[in-house]
């Protein structure tokens, strides 16, 4: 049977109620019954000291006597032993026993009721036997021994009581816990309850960021609802991503495919020679070039923060790389790198080099004639990528919306760019822990400076500079 965590928190209280019930109780039982014991030990001792004090007298009182022994010519009556027992007149609450060697045997003397049985060879000392308790001493004098029995019947009735009393108390110490820990656990579980229906109407109605209650860091249900609400945030990130990657899929593909399809179907419409049909293929093959950088660069915006790849990426390489594939493209542009020393990252190279790659031909790309340089430094922990032209820049408000995806500067709409470029250099810099600064002013060129942290100062080694 599956039992709920309130039932099970009542459970564990009861059972631990009880057990503390159980040992407490075995603890006053063990003190309670020593305590008893030893009053009355302490008592029968006492009025064993007595009546051996009474009996030593008599006996040096009554020495002209003949003792029934016919011990040292002394003698000790039933009589003598029935009044010491009976301590000056109170409640009788002890039995007398006399032992000594008469015509060499063991003879005893002892009062009516003085328990049968009791063996006549016992040790000096005290002792439980059954219901009863003894204590044994030699008389000074006279070769004689004293047995003195008190009924112990007190300390078993004391045991069957407490015995009793924890029997009734026990069940209703487990009743009386699980009915507060029942109380308390739900006054303890409100919180888990508030905290799985505000989740519930999250999951219904689909708002990942709305805050729980009772999120924070001060006890461990609090920093559950933290958790669970940074869990959903981090979820509403990835349906945005998702969302976005769609919206701009379908804004960014329906144009190209259009023309590509255009063109397709105008090539299939006559017949032509193999040169015209040999320029479409060719046009054909830069519209699937295009939409195959646009795919790449939209599944690269949509990767997930917690999957990038953490290896140690160098990025002089990725700059070098991108500097002589942008000479590639555009052999009239003039781009040059300045890296002083190789510096690593942490990160993904795939997407960090995409993102050195965008920098560099967006700056190749919209300041046509400009000097472009890719600088590479470091500074205690940070990695900084720098690529600035003197080309004719952009005024505030264009700067202002650089970054966005799909963006694009009416004076910079041409067939070439998608508007995703520097989106995804600015993603990159995020999802690494660093940032992606843009700063402009007409007539005063265009710089990105994209900020990473350093793989570790101790293992950035210096090398030799590389300008290319």
């Amino acid at each position: 049977m599956h039992l709920t965590l309130r039932a099970r928190l009542a459970l564990w209280a009861a059972l631990a109620t009880g057990l503390a019930v159980a040992l407490v109780a075995a603890g006053l039982y063990v003190a309670v019954n020593g305590f008893l014991r030893q009053a009355q030990v302490d008592r029968l001792l006492t009025t064993s000291s007595v009546i051996a004090a009474q009996m030593e007298g008599a006996l040096q009182r009554a020495s002209d006597r003949n003792w029934p022994f016919g011990l040292s010519g002394v003698a000790i009556t039933q009589e003598t032993l029935e009044e010491l027992a009976d301590t000056r007149g109170q409640n009788r609450t002890v039995e007398v026993r006399i032992q000594g060697l008469q015509g060499g045997r063991v003879a005893e003397l002892h009062t009516t009721r003085f328990p049968p049985g009791v063996p006549m060879d016992l040790k000096v000392g005290v002792r439980v036997r059954g219901d009863q308790l003894l204590t044994v001493q030699d008389l000074r004098g006279g070769g004689l021994r004293l047995t003195v029995v008190s009924d112990a019947r007190a300390l078993a009735e004391a045991r069957t009581a407490f015995t009793r009393a924890l029997t009734w108390l026990l069940p209703l110490a487990l009743l009386l816990t699980l009915a507060v820990g029942w109380t308390v656990a739900g006054r303890l579980l409100r919180p888990v309850r508030a905290l799985e229906n505000a989740a519930r109407e999250v999951g219904e109605g689909g708002q990942l960021r709305r805050p729980l209650p009772g999120a924070g860091t001060s006890d461990e249900l609090s920093r559950l609802a933290l958790t669970l609400q940074g869990s959903f945030a981090r979820l509403a990130d990835a349906r945005d991503r998702e969302q976005a990657f769609l919206r701009a899929a379908a804004h960014d593909l329906r144009s190209p495919l259009a023309a590509l399809t255009a063109r397709v179907e105008g090539s299939l419409a006559r017949e032509r020679g193999a040169a015209r049909y040999r320029a479409d293929l060719q046009e054909i093959g830069t519209d699937l070039t295009r939409l195959s950088a646009l795919t790449n660069h939209l599944l690269l915006l949509a990767r997930d923060a917690s999957q990038i790849a953490r290896a140690p990426v160098p990025l002089r390489e990725l700059a070098a790389d991108a500097v002589d594939r942008a000479r590639e493209l555009a052999p009239e542009a003039d781009v040059d790198l300045s890296a002083p020393q190789p510096v690593r990252v942490l990160g993904d190279r795939v997407l960090l080099g995409q993102a050195v790659w965008n920098l560099t031909m967006n700056a190749v790309r919209h300041a046509p004639g400009a000097t472009v340089t890719v600088t590479l430094e470091q500074a205690g922990h940070e990695v900084t990528v720098t690529v600035h032209d003197d080309g004719p820049g952009v005024d505030a408000g264009t700067l202002a919306r650089l970054g966005e995806a799909f963006y694009r500067p009416d004076a910079s709409r041409s067939g070439d760019g998608h508007g995703l470029g520097l989106a995804l250099a600015r993603r990159a810099a995020e999802v690494h822990g660093g940032t992606l600064d843009l700063h402009s002013a007409p007539g005063q060129g265009f710089t990105a400076t994209l900020r990473l942290p350093a793989e570790g100062a101790a293992r950035s080694a210096p090398g030799p500079s590389a300008t290319l």
